[in-house]
């Protein structure tokens, strides 16, 4: 009983975070529903304490998460949100009220359930497998956060995937897909049908699909898990979606079409026509759960909710003089969809990237993004790397770029993110005609530590 007796007289946020690393590193998900079944019954079932919006897909999950709670809040309900991962803070992934939980609850409520995980976790190893995981240990602890809270709503963001996530042992009232792409094949599959087969496990019996619009044979692997359920589905590009937009200081203004209403001139304060596209799967994801996507949402509640959405870390603002931009596209889609709102939202007449990848991505096929988006821009690339131990090698990075076509003397690998951000932050802020800008990007784990070196 020792692991047990840790973990209950942990006294800060810290401490609980370490000793739930010390039970597996983050990116090591066990493909099983088993153990978190057992630890959420020994509790007394708190993922079932309030009905659950579950979301997936590959890019645009948690951004969708959090319009979807701020629509939410507007119409006076409690929103438990859980997302992942975190960019500072592991009490960023579990929110109530649309804040993170704080940390006396945070610690509490680890301490009041340690004892029943230390009992799922001998059960466990009696038989031979691993104990509960880093992420389904937080996946349970975020579901006795939300009971204890109580909350009206979850908003549930899966890890990786969808069926075995530690998160699908909820019962979606709503299901929402973002859009699906190549991402994890490792562990997900190597075609889009297959990702999308996985990604289709939470549209559970008595639910209701919303999906982004998708690619074909995505599109056709959820329309067939609908329709073998026998659940409502409901697809971007069809039964909603954007109908117009401009940009506007700090964002954009849009018309969308929901399931059930037109919802004109509303201010979203986040840039891109992916995080547009996000906005109106949100909304559609409300109308849904609300009112079965047949009653149309107060318009004033929707300009509400949407013009305090919010997502750290998605195309951010972090300084103007000059302008510093935080992005934390991990993949080739989530790249390209943030250079297209680069470029679109900000003028700038040369960028520096200050770059950083995991190494379980797929790093020639993200560095043949970056000189595809911006090869036709004044652009000079900073290779760094965040504190995590996966992170690929700076000059590792810079060679690898040049390999792909970058121009030698535009490639500069930097050991450390404060020395290549410092860098790069110089290089734009000395260019006499006050046009340079700066995007950090490739990974959550750089953009999180180059928000706190930042300051935010």
């Amino acid at each position: 009983m020792s692991a047990a007796f840790e973990e209950t007289s942990a006294g800060t946020v810290e401490e609980v975070y370490a000793q739930l690393l010390a039970r597996a590193p983050e990116h090591r998900m066990a493909p099983r529903l088993d153990a978190v079944r057992r630890a959420v019954e020994v509790l007394g079932e708190p993922h079932r304490a309030a009905p659950v919006v579950h979301v997936t897909g590959t890019n645009g999950k948690t951004s969708t998460a959090r319009m979807i709670e701020a629509l939410l809040l507007a119409h006076d309900l409690r929103v438990g949100r859980y997302t992942s991962p975190h960019l500072a803070r592991v009490t960023e992934r579990i929110s109530v009220d649309g804040a993170p939980v704080d940390d006396e609850t945070f610690v509490r409520v680890h301490g009041e359930i340690a004892p029943y995980l230390a009992l799922v976790d001998a059960e466990l190893t009696g038989r031979g497998q691993p104990r509960l995981t880093y992420f389904e240990t937080l996946t349970v602890l975020a579901f006795a956060v939300f009971a204890d809270a109580p909350v009206d709503v979850v908003v549930l963001e899966v890890g990786i995937g969808g069926s075995w996530d530690a998160t699908n042992v909820a019962d979606a009232a709503v299901s929402v897909v973002t859009p699906v792409d190549l991402d994890h094949t490792d562990m997900l599959g190597d075609t889009v049908e297959e990702i999308a087969a996985e990604k289709a496990g939470i549209v559970k019996p008595g639910g209701f699909l919303v999906s982004a619009a998708q690619q074909p044979e995505a599109a056709q692997v959820l329309l067939e898990r609908a329709r073998e359920l026998g659940v409502p589905f409901r697809f971007g590009g069809i039964e909603f979606g954007v109908e117009s937009r401009a940009t506007a200081v700090g964002g954009q203004v849009l018309t969308i079409q929901g399931l059930a209403g037109r919802y004109p001139e509303v201010l979203l304060p986040l840039f891109g026509a992916h995080q547009a596209e996000n906005a109106a799967l949100a909304v559609a994801a409300v109308e849904a759960f609300l009112g079965g996507g047949d009653r149309e949402l107060d318009l004033e509640l929707v300009r509400t909710g949407l013009g305090a959405a919010e997502s750290p870390g998605r195309l951010e603002l972090a300084r103007t003089a000059p302008p510093v931009l935080l992005d934390a596209a991990h993949n080739p889609h989530g790249l390209r969809a943030a250079a297209a709102a680069l470029q679109e939202s900000f003028t700038f007449g040369k960028l520096n990237l200050v770059v950083g990848i995991l190494a379980e991505k797929d790093v020639e096929e993200m560095l043949r993004g970056l000189l595809d988006e911006y090869e036709e821009h004044a652009t000079e690339f900073w290779f760094t790397r965040s504190s995590s131990p996966r992170a690929v090698d700076p000059e590792e990075l810079a060679e690898l770029a040049v390999d792909l076509g970058f121009p030698e003397d535009v490639v500069h690998a930097v050991p450390t993110l404060d020395d290549a951000l410092a860098e790069a932050v110089q290089d734009a802020a000395d260019r006499p005609e006050f046009d340079g800008a700066v995007l950090v990007t490739g990974s959550i784990t750089v953009v999180g530590e180059a928000r706190t070196l930042l300051g935010l």
